[in-house]
């Protein structure tokens, strides 16, 4: 039975037609209604998670894996300004959360009542399309209501997709359950046409006719690049092809971004491009942004799903609707056969430098080299890998030769460990989270749920506060950088472990670590592995440092 409530019916029954089968469900009274129709049907699978802040992130876990639609659903008031950190992560990496908030009626809104405040546009910077359904007393308004359902589906799906909300106000009595069957509603189909092909011919033209092409992939989805290595790899012997593993799984080593950028510091304009095609999201290097903004008249194509204007280089020419795969698609046949490039040649030499220093470098006990086991013990496992931000991501890129997980789309602390749980759920595999200190303590709500796997496992980097603020320029001049700035502490993740079930090993040297990366490795344990790695903050700045500039300045 169903709940005798128009609009949650017919909002349930377009989830289940827009084949929406997973909901993440937060306690509360006034969305009751919602989560018991979630419940009582048989096409949806519902997955409790108390804190709303972690919901978020945990839904958005669950929707990367598949890139599927999964809806999160939370009750009137502050509830709903608790998913907007997961809602800000999802509309920058274009992923299909459905954020359904229950209401109390607009009459009330103001009034005093509890648990009550404006709900219909709180999200309305982050998401697709926010609606505000009716209480349907008529046909008039149960057509609106369906229509306004639809509106918000159809724009979740358009492009790259993205987050949409969709606010439900619920009247008392708000526990009627008389409802046998949900209704046949309606769905609405946008059809839209294909991409300009004239506009990729004269792309193509043009970056075959370039003497410095290169080709820029940001952050991507794993399926817009899936199955296309051979493809990539002919791009990548004729042009200059720059991606981090936020954007591309070739199974090759990392492109050394950062390490090239500082190695032709001084140099740079004999290695600038004559065209540019960037395609997909963001870029962890900001070396990278700054070098791309020195191309200033260079003829720069974007390429989104979107068609929207993301002027990184600031220098944009030309937008082209397409995905990064219809790009891949399109270029590669034009270069079949083609020599490389002098240029391509050229970037070609210094990478090879930067990946034989990366072979030879052999990091001291420090956060480098606890990454740098990571892969080396991980090399035979089947593991889907989640990087948090600021230092853990960074060396994430150095040593990755797969696909990386990160909550790139706005760089924020909080959600990396919630989405990787999310992740982990959904997944038969090992995920392997990588976190600094402050992402997971900030976010240790992400282990307080009964929806952890056994697949999980967690590499705690912890040297005592934000270690990326070290590397910030002038700020250590501040008397207020470790104790207020970089929030220095002495906190471990060993209670957090016992209480949640986790299984916890610490490592204080070389030897530990050694040991317990062996344990992340096992695949047979029957609870998630938490690793937590003691260093010294100024130790990992040290090491981090001599591998980016000691040959530099040996050099100079």
């Amino acid at each position: 039975m169903y709940s005798n409530k128009e609009n949650v019916n017919i909002l349930t029954a377009l989830l289940v037609k827009w084949g929406v089968k997973q909901v993440v469900v937060c306690p509360g009274s006034r969305n009751a209604p919602i989560v018991h129709n979630f419940n009582e049907c048989p096409d949806i699978a519902c997955f409790p998670v108390t804190d709303e802040r972690s919901a978020g992130f945990f839904a958005l876990g669950l929707s990367q894996v598949d890139d599927t639609p999964v809806a999160v659903c939370v009750t009137s008031g502050s509830a709903l300004l608790n998913v907007a950190p997961a809602v800000v992560e999802a509309f920058y990496q274009h992923r299909k959360l459905i954020v359904i908030s229950a209401d109390r009626p607009a009459a009330m809104i103001g009034q005093l009542q509890g648990q009550t405040m404006p709900q219909a546009h709180a999200l309305r910077d982050f998401v697709r399309k926010e609606v505000c359904l009716p209480e349907p007393h008529d046909d008039t308004e149960r057509w609106y209501c369906n229509r306004l359902v639809n509106e918000a589906l159809i724009e979740m799906g358009r492009g790259d997709g993205g987050p949409v909300h969709i606010n439900v106000p619920i009247s008392e009595p708000l526990f009627d359950f008389s409802v046998e069957a949900l209704p046949d509603d309606r769905t609405i189909t946008l059809w839209e046409s294909e991409s300009d092909v004239d506009m990729f011919e004269d792309m193509v033209k043009r970056f075959v006719k370039a003497k410095r092409p290169m080709i820029l992939i940001g952050q991507s989805k794993l399926h817009d690049v899936f199955d296309k290595e051979e493809k990539f790899e002919r791009l990548m012997k004729y042009a200059v092809v720059l991606y981090e593993k936020l954007g591309n799984d070739d199974g090759q080593p990392p492109r050394f971004i950062d390490e090239m950028l500082i190695r032709i510091e001084g140099d740079e304009d004999n290695y600038l491009p004559d065209f540019i095609i960037y395609m997909g999201d963001t870029f962890v290097s900001n070396r990278l942004k700054g070098f791309l903004r020195k191309c200033a008249g260079v003829p720069t194509v974007v390429v989104n799903a979107d068609a929207e204007v993301r002027d990184v280089t600031t220098h944009v020419t030309d937008i082209v609707r397409a995905s990064v795969g219809e790009a891949i698609e399109m270029l590669w046949p034009a270069v079949v056969g083609r020599k490389p490039t002098a240029f391509q040649r050229k970037w070609e030499a210094l990478w090879n430098q930067c990946l034989e220093h990366c072979l030879n470098f052999v990091p001291p006990y420090s956060q480098m080299e606890a990454v740098r086991q990571l892969f080396i013990n991980m090399i035979d496992v089947d593991c889907e890998y989640h990087f948090a931000n600021s230092m853990a991501v960074r060396l994430g890129i150095i040593y990755a030769n797969q696909y990386l997980y990160v909550n790139r789309g706005v760089n924020g602390i909080e959600g990396s460990l919630s989405t990787a749980v999310g992740y982990a759920l959904n997944f038969d595999q090992l995920v392997c989270c990588t976190i600094g200190d402050l992402s997971f303590f900030y976010d240790q709500n992400a282990l307080w749920n009964n929806c952890l796997t056994s697949n999980l496992r967690i590499l705690l980097l912890n040297n005592g506060g934000g270690g990326i603020f070290r590397g910030l320029p002038g700020l250590k001049e501040s008397a207020a950088r470790e104790k207020l700035i970089a929030a220095a502490h002495q906190t471990t993740a060993e209670g957090i472990c016992h209480e949640n079930g986790l299984r916890y090993i610490a490592a204080h040297n070389m030897e530990e670590l050694e040991d317990g990366m062996a344990e992340l490795a096992n695949v047979d344990s029957m609870v998630p592995i938490l690793l937590e790695v003691f260093t010294d903050p100024d130790e990992d700045d040290r090491v981090y440092n001599e591998y980016l500039y000691g040959e530099k300045k040996q050099m100079n």
